[in-house]
């Protein structure tokens, strides 16, 4: 689904870049004339990131070390075993610089997206509220991946509020945590 809808020349950002799998396909994905801001705040998985982006030749990607949320600050991050687990936690082993993404806009650090990919086991609704004036303004389709039924509530109906359509990523939108979101026309 994602490689059918990102389109060449566009800007977009990978919320949880991890690794960068999403973030490579993206950059392969908007071409040379498109850009990808990759948002990772774990220090062993920017390594690799970075790496995997070197190896690649990804010239039109940029790394931005930090977990996005609703504000700009720090905040406590646990790394788990499996990287692909690790999150913002109130008992979490590392200090991590938190951004919203609004801000970021604001300031004209990076241009507004035209498609978001959030993946943040469980701040999912943290990134969404810190992202409230690009949503409403600017209408990125965003794929969400929201951990466990009540952050799907949540960021389900917050979406709703803000007139966005919600399509389940495997068909079934009342049984699936992988939601498409795109402003209603």
């Amino acid at each position: 689904l994602f490689s059918k809808i990102i389109k060449q020349g566009s800007t977009v950002y990978d919320i949880g870049a991890n690794v960068g799998f999403y973030t490579l396909l993206a950059s392969v994905l908007v071409g040379p004339r498109g850009k990808v801001f990759a948002f990772e705040p774990a220090p062993r998985n920017i390594y690799y990131l970075k790496e995997h982006l070197r190896l690649n030749r990804c010239d039109n990607v940029t790394v931005i070390e930090a977990a996005v949320s609703d504000k700009d600050d720090i905040a406590f991050f646990e790394e788990c075993i499996t990287s692909s687990f690790d999150h913002l936690s109130t008992k979490g082993n590392l200090k991590v610089k938190t951004i919203s993404l609004d801000n970021l806009v604001a300031k004209g650090k990076v241009p507004p997206p035209d498609y978001i990919k959030i993946d943040v086991e469980g701040a999912e609704l943290l990134v969404l509220f810190g992202a409230k004036k690009i949503l409403v303004n600017c209408s990125p389709t965003t794929f969400l991946s929201t951990h466990g039924f009540d952050l799907y509530s949540q960021c389900s109906t917050f979406l709703k509020s803000i007139n966005y359509d919600l399509q389940s990523v495997n068909g079934d939108i009342n049984n699936v945590y992988e939601l498409l979101a795109f402003k209603r026309r």
